[in-house]
């Protein structure tokens, strides 16, 4: 007789091919709605399932993972990060986490580059002025940005992305500084002309631009504070495609309505859809809808691996991109 197909749950519609996929491979339950799961459908549906696909809206936390069922072993996350994921909780129950590394790299790193270029160049600023028809004409210091040729560019977090956004940077003619957990490997450094700044503090008091591509962990809530903002330059722009728990929100919004900053662009924010309304009213602010991972293309290769990760486990070995406290 065949082996039973693995019990599957899917949080939130998937991009349709990734869904068919699923279907053929296991038994799976999809979601008809493009909204989050309430907290009660997703605690029934890891009582139930043998494998949970969630997606970065779920918050899985202790409470959840102890009402899970005996049958749940695999939360394979559609998504890179798994700051929503009480990931210890899950390990010490058995339950193994995986994610989908890499593939958002390169359209992230994208965002970051044109949030940086808009902020820079007051472009939120010049839409507005033709959307509201206040556009006077053309005037020698009318909405004066920076130039991005010949300043610093601070990266927060030398992974994969703030790689790729300083190979960017490079080409705009942006000098490379970061600060990370580690040095980066000579043969990963040398070749961006980056230089490495232990104290955060030292690399913020110099830079032009900042952008955060940092995760969210406890060591990094709010390591952007109020006291390290204001270590920027007042024509310092700062941008975040990253978390935004790692940026103080209310502080950053004091200094930007106070002209301590030029300006930011920022893709995610503290309190998730929470966004500051303060925030929304300043000229200076670029706000996008956690649109860095928005394309057709990382939306397809997270399902991918999502797919590898869960036909790993049902073959009887660890997933490839499984998820421990350690590397958190």
């Amino acid at each position: 007789m065949p082996s039973r197909r693995l019990s599957v749950v899917v949080t939130r519609r998937l991009p349709e091919p990734v869904e068919t996929r699923m279907r053929e491979l296991f038994d799976v339950r999809l979601s008809e709605s493009e909204a989050p799961m309430p907290r009660e459908a997703l605690a029934e549906a890891m009582r139930e399932a043998d494998i949970l696909v969630p997606t970065l809206t779920d918050v899985i936390d202790a409470p959840l993972l102890a009402g899970a069922g005996d049958r749940l072993k695999l939360i394979a996350n559609y998504g890179m990060g798994v700051d929503h994921i009480d990931v210890a909780t899950a390990r010490q129950r058995g339950i193994l986490v995986s994610n989908t590394p890499g593939v958002l790299t390169e359209d992230t790193a994208d965002m970051a580059m044109a949030l940086i270029l808009a902020v820079a160049r007051r472009v939120p600023e010049g839409m507005a002025k033709m959307q509201e028809g206040d556009w006077p004409g053309w005037a020698p210091e009318a909405l004066l940005g920076m130039r991005l040729r010949g300043k610093r560019l601070g990266i927060l977090g030398m992974g994969r992305i703030g790689q790729a956004l300083a190979r960017r940077a490079r080409a705009f003619g942006l000098s490379v500084h970061y600060h990370n957990r580690r040095r980066l490997h000579e043969g990963l450094e040398d070749p961006l002309e980056a230089t490495y700044w232990e104290s955060l503090d030292q690399m913020l008091a110099r830079i032009d631009v900042l952008s955060v591509n940092a995760p969210h962990t406890p060591a990094t809530f709010h390591l952007l504070n109020a006291r390290r903002l204001k270590l920027l330059k007042p024509s310092a722009v700062i941008v975040n495609t990253s978390r935004g728990e790692v940026i103080d929100e209310n502080a950053l919004t004091r200094m930007l309505r106070a002209g301590e900053l030029a300006g930011a662009g920022l893709d995610v924010y503290e309190r998730g859809r929470g966004v500051n309304p303060r925030l929304r009213e300043l000229p200076n602010v670029l706000l996008l809808p956690h649109m860095g991972s928005a394309t057709r293309e990382a939306r397809l290769e997270m399902g991918e691996r999502v797919l590898v990760n869960m036909q790993t486990f049902a073959d009887g070995h660890r997933p490839p991109d499984q998820v421990v406290p350690s590397m958190l």
